[in-house]
């Protein structure tokens, strides 16, 4: 009997807005997942964000590979603030955005 592939994961980048005002961008595979423990959990939230709370998910994109989704993190953290603002209002997908931070 063959083995099923194991089906491969989605990655995405996201972009976090933080109660100081600040953003912070990262990679996951799951956007409900992660925003939780950024917003919740102190042994699975970055250390940037565990000081910066609440959190909210203002901007993500889906991206092809684990790869991809670290390259094109690397680029969001290098823009600018006013570009970082640009891609949270320009959000196409901002109704998937409100999820919360309910799983």
């Amino acid at each position: 009997m063959l083995d099923e592939p194991k089906p491969i994961a989605d990655w995405y980048v996201y972009l976090l807005h933080c109660a100081d005002g600040t953003y912070y961008t990262g990679i996951t595979t799951n956007l409900k997942r992660r925003l939780h423990e950024h917003n919740n959990d102190n042994k699975k939230a970055a250390k940037y964000t565990r000081v910066r709370r609440p959190l909210k998910m203002v901007y993500f994109e889906l991206c092809e590979s684990r790869s991809e989704a670290g390259v094109r993190e690397y680029e969001i953290r290098k823009l600018p603030r006013q570009e970082k603002i640009a891609l949270s209002v320009n959000c196409a997908d901002r109704e998937l955005l409100d999820f919360g931070t309910k799983i």
